[in-house]
């Protein structure tokens, strides 16, 4: 079912605790898989209640990189995760990302705007953000 959608995202939503080698395998699996596109949220963070999950972002970022993945900037003000710091190591390594606003009712759209102001913190430029391509290079990218 997942090679017929036109991009799919994945993210960690249980487990929160394994060690970071069980934690980073796990992220790494993911991005092995030939129909997953982006790994969304990547640190799992939570602000105000959810620390990061213990993870080698590192290793993380080489394996999006090798499998010609991206990783997210979720815009959602609960999470703003990546962090600049990390999108920008990840668009240096030459990961793609994508802004996103995890949205679970309309209203949430207008997050957009944090996610930019993470990726301008992040010196990223257009074309490392997966997202400001047009649709037919968009899609052009994940079926490749």
């Amino acid at each position: 079912m997942l090679a017929e959608l036109d991009v799919v995202l994945a993210a960690v939503h249980s487990r929160f605790g394994q060690s970071r080698a069980e934690m980073t395998a796990r992220l790494v699996r993911a991005l092995e898989h030939p129909s997953m596109h982006v790994l969304a949220h990547p640190t799992g963070r939570r602000l105000g209640s959810r620390e990061p999950y213990d993870v080698d972002l590192e290793a993380v970022f080489a394996a999006a990189r090798a499998h010609g993945k991206a990783v997210e900037i979720n815009a959602s003000p609960e999470r703003l995760d990546l962090t600049d710091t990390h999108a920008r190591r990840a668009a240096a390594l030459g990961v793609p990302v994508a802004i996103s606003t995890d949205t679970h009712y309309l209203r949430e759209l207008d997050n957009v705007d944090l996610g930019i102001g993470v990726a301008r913190r992040a010196w990223l430029e257009a074309d490392q953000v997966l997202n400001t391509r047009p649709l037919e290079a968009l899609l052009a990218w994940a079926r490749r």
